[in-house]
């Protein structure tokens, strides 16, 4: 079939992938496949990219994209060239893929598109198998050292997980996607599990006693050494999410890491040492257990990676990789802080920030989409704060009034808006000097603000 030239520009070239292909973020469920037909098929028309380079993959419900993150700081500091694959996007499509922390030019994408429409005409992908087969592709033809693979959605038949990494990575399970994944935590850590390989060693961030065995038993059909890093350290830091004392350390969260007596043998890592973080919401003292293990495992299958290239990476891990949205202050007066936390477990860990914030009145601009479960966020918000209802920008996106009526039937009082800009500008303007307005709900939310 004739296609005729190719002339659309950057701009063009997104929209016709974005309105062309099933999208998850814009469809929902629909847009999730069943199983891997359509990734490897496009990976075999690209001369398989995914064999070509070498890789971490990283999972789970919470954590996964700050430890994707924390780990390419790490290995790029380290000297190695880096890619590094997340989902979604905050602003740009090409967030998705980096390497050394740069994104992708716009022309790659044109012209990875121009290459391929006619394979995308034929084998029909989804927005997100297109994105992976551009990533792998790109991390091939460059030549990476090594890429940090962050999971989509679930594991076993995320379009990630054609890759054989030489390190896997699970963060923990909370309730998240259980129309896709499961109604139980079994289930949803059955999924996560699927990104197991024969052979391949796993680190699990978190062990929680209602799914380990899930872990257990997969590792041991796979003949894979399992680690759960929350037993092999202990993390602590007497500031977490405490403004006042990170001003003192240029923003930095200083955490003390201890090696346990009965964890892990160290690779040459310091069994005892303290370093500062740029990422500082408390929740992420959990991730740095996956990381420091995760290195350990790196260490021990001969990267070169030492106790100042750890110490030099995490406390720049936004400037060396575009992260932003976790526990982002967006500005001073008023207090303004953001954080992508979305699911029940994840705003149970945003709730514990707020609460080590000193402030006199709670402003909350909220916004979610409409295939989560609201219910349980909703009754875990705090009553006496002011709410601001807002419907992200995406087709998924609750409707703001729906939101404030679902709100009130928990306590919460507030107005809609007709955008989150809105929301966020009511808010601020309502609140005091010594007020703080949190931003957040959604990815999506988040992505309007920062």
């Amino acid at each position: 079939m004739d296609y005729g030239p190719w002339t659309m520009d950057y701009n063009q070239t997104l929209q016709y992938l974005y309105t062309q292909l099933p999208m998850f973020t814009r469809d929902g469920a629909s847009a999730f496949k069943k199983d891997l037909t359509n990734t490897l098929g496009l990976c075999r028309r690209l001369d398989n990219p995914q064999h070509k380079f070498r890789s971490v993959h990283v999972g789970g419900t919470n954590g996964k994209g700050s430890t994707s993150h924390m780990l390419a700081a790490i290995l790029q500091t380290a000297g190695y060239k880096t890619g590094l694959y997340t989902s979604p996007h905050l602003k740009d499509f090409r967030e998705r893929i980096r390497i050394n922390g740069q994104m992708i030019s716009e022309q790659t994408v044109v012209d990875f598109v121009e290459d391929h429409r006619a394979d995308f005409d034929e084998i029909v992908p989804s927005f997100f198998e297109m994105t992976v087969a551009l990533a792998f592709d790109v991390f091939a033809k460059e030549k990476v050292d090594i890429a940090v693979i962050e999971v989509g959605l679930g594991g076993r038949l995320d379009s990630t997980n054609v890759i054989t990494p030489l390190l896997s990575v699970i963060t923990n399970i909370g309730w998240d996607h259980m129309n896709m994944l499961g109604d139980t935590l079994q289930l949803i850590a059955g999924e996560k599990a699927g990104i197991i390989k024969p052979g391949i060693p796993v680190i699990i961030g978190e062990q929680q006693p209602e799914v380990s065995n899930v872990f257990i038993d997969k590792a041991a059909q796979t003949n894979s050494n399992i680690r759960f890093a929350s037993g092999e350290w202990t993390i602590s830091s007497p500031e977490a999410g405490k403004s006042e004392s990170r001003k003192e350390n240029e923003g930095l969260l200083k955490i003390s890491a201890k090696r346990n007596p009965l964890g892990h043998t160290s690779s040459g890592l310091s069994d005892f040492r303290t370093f500062g973080l740029d990422l500082t919401g408390s929740y992420q003292l959990k991730n740095v257990k996956t990381v420091l293990s995760a290195v350990d495992e790196l260490r021990e299958q001969g990267f070169a990676i030492t106790d100042e290239h750890l110490d030099t990476a995490l406390k720049q891990v936004k400037n060396l990789t575009g992260l932003h949205g976790r526990w982002e202050t967006l500005s001073k007066n008023p207090l303004t802080i953001c954080d992508t936390g979305h699911n029940p477990d994840g705003i149970e860990e945003v709730l514990k920030n707020i609460a080590s914030v000193k402030y006199n009145h709670l402003h909350m601009v909220i916004g979610m989409v409409n295939d989560k479960d609201t219910g349980k966020v909703l009754s875990l918000l705090p009553k006496d704060a002011t709410y601001y209802f807002c419907k992200p920008d995406i087709p998924r996106g609750l409707d703001a009034e729906s939101m404030k009526a679902q709100a009130g039937a928990h306590g919460l009082i507030g107005e809609a808006y007709l955008s989150v800009k809105e929301a966020l500008l009511s808010a601020q303007k309502n609140a005091a000097n010594d007020d703080l307005v949190f931003v957040g709900g959604s990815t999506f939310v988040v992505a309007e603000v920062v």
